[in-house]
């Protein structure tokens, strides 16, 4: 095997014409790795993002190959998938108002030049689920928001409403799902790619605490920030800890690592009805 990539969680191998794509236990906020990994973290990723691929099958073809077909070292975090020419937009939908997309409302009341009514606060619920895209940026550096005219620009019109109406298929069908569970899915950032054959491909991971944010619908109340089964937790450390957030970034106490990890034990349980062991 050839390691290709090396991201911020996830490194990715050529075996022959496949990809090994391996998920670490490394944790990033504000496009910075943090020195201390989160134990399990990549077994977890990989395995709610495969119960994932499953539930969404058809609305879009994904590039798992095999969960099982990689090497020994890597069994239980890797996934065998399929080579993709990986679109240059990272695809972001949204249903309520947070993070990001929250400070970008209270300047100009859009996000992403989609106008939103006036009034929201922290947590509103969106008068329907947006697509808010961003840019690829380089490891340590920031992603920064798009207009879907943007997009069309980069990408071009007919690609560009393809990744909007599937973002947001994706996102719909993970909030119903989540629902049934008592979860709330704030918003998702997904990967898509093309295959050889022209098809549009969902690749690495899926509607995980790493690349969504889920907050239990029992104490949901807008106007205030909510618990959060993801690494909110986190960014909410890293935010008040006096970092700077460029690197390299501080160790997190053994708490704020031991906190992270029992939540995404407890959302992959809640989400797939399986015991973690």
């Amino acid at each position: 095997m050839e390691l290709l990539h090396s991201g911020k969680v996830r490194d990715v191998y050529a075996d022959g014409d496949d990809l090994i794509l391996v998920a670490s236990d490394r944790i990033s906020v504000y496009d910075v790795v943090l020195p201390t990994p989160i134990p399990d973290k990549g077994k977890l990723l990989t395995a709610l993002s495969l119960w994932w691929f499953e539930q969404l099958a058809d609305l879009v073809p994904h590039h798992v190959i095999s969960a099982t077909d990689v090497p020994a070292e890597f069994a239980g975090r890797a996934i065998r998938c399929r080579r993709l020419e990986m679109v240059p937009v990272e695809c972001v939908a949204r249903g309520f108002l947070t993070g990001g997309g929250l400070k970008e409302y209270e300047r100009t009341g859009a996000v992403s030049g989609v106008e939103l009514p006036r009034g929201l606060v922290e947590a509103s619920i969106l008068p329907e689920p947006i697509f808010t895209p961003s840019t690829k940026a380089p490891m340590g550096e920031h992603d920064q928001p798009m207009t879907f005219a943007e997009v069309v620009d980069k990408v071009g019109a007919q690609t560009a409403e393809r990744l909007r109406q599937v973002t947001i298929d994706i996102y719909c069908r993970g909030t119903e799902l989540a629902a049934q569970r008592g979860i709330l899915v704030a918003d998702t950032k997904i990967e898509l790619g093309w295959a050889a054959d022209g098809t549009l491909v969902l690749a690495d991971e899926v509607l995980t605490p790493d690349s969504s944010r889920f907050w239990p619908a029992e104490s949901y109340q807008p106007g205030r920030a909510q618990f959060s089964y993801d690494k909110q937790y986190v960014r909410d450390w890293a935010a008040s800890s006096g970092w700077n957030k460029q690197a390299p970034a501080p160790e997190a106490p053994a708490e704020v690592v031991e906190a992270t990890r029992a939540r995404y034990v407890d959302v992959y349980e809640k989400l797939t009805g399986n015991r973690w062991e």
